[in-house]
């Protein structure tokens, strides 16, 4: 009974600390030079703006959602036409869903750590790519 006291405990405190951890993250939603930011608008045409980290493959622009709250992959699925502001420069692009072939090699060329795969609570780590309106 003791052992089971002692896990339940430390599962609660993980769920505890993936929660606050997730919830700061989307509280500050730090920039730097390997982020970017996407633009995605709801089905009642509520646009919402999302800082996302740089995922590259084969020269093109991916973004991951790695967390468990993803309003942003949801949206983008529903309204492909997005907006991309990257290195300042905002353009239009079309977020394009991924085969599972193209899913797992950019998964493999833009792998998270074991650490970072802990604090976002092992969600399940999706893909899109983002093709630019030409």
């Amino acid at each position: 009974m003791k052992a089971l006291k002692i896990v339940c405990v430390l599962l609660l405190s993980y769920v505890g600390l993936v929660v606050v951890f997730e919830s700061m993250l989307g509280f500050f939603q730090p920039k730097n030079q390997e982020t970017f930011l996407i633009t995605t608008t709801s089905a009642d045409g509520v646009s919402a703006a999302r800082v996302l980290t740089r995922n590259y493959s084969n020269g093109k622009l991916y973004a991951a959602a790695n967390h468990w709250p993803r309003a942003w992959y949801n949206q983008a699925l529903e309204n492909p036409q997005i907006e991309v502001t990257l290195d300042g420069v905002t353009a239009d692009y079309v977020a394009v869903p991924l085969s599972d072939v193209e899913h797992e090699q950019v998964r493999s060329e833009n792998a998270n750590g074991v650490g970072l795969h802990f604090l976002f609570g092992f969600a399940p780590r999706k893909f899109l790519r983002l093709d630019p309106v030409i």
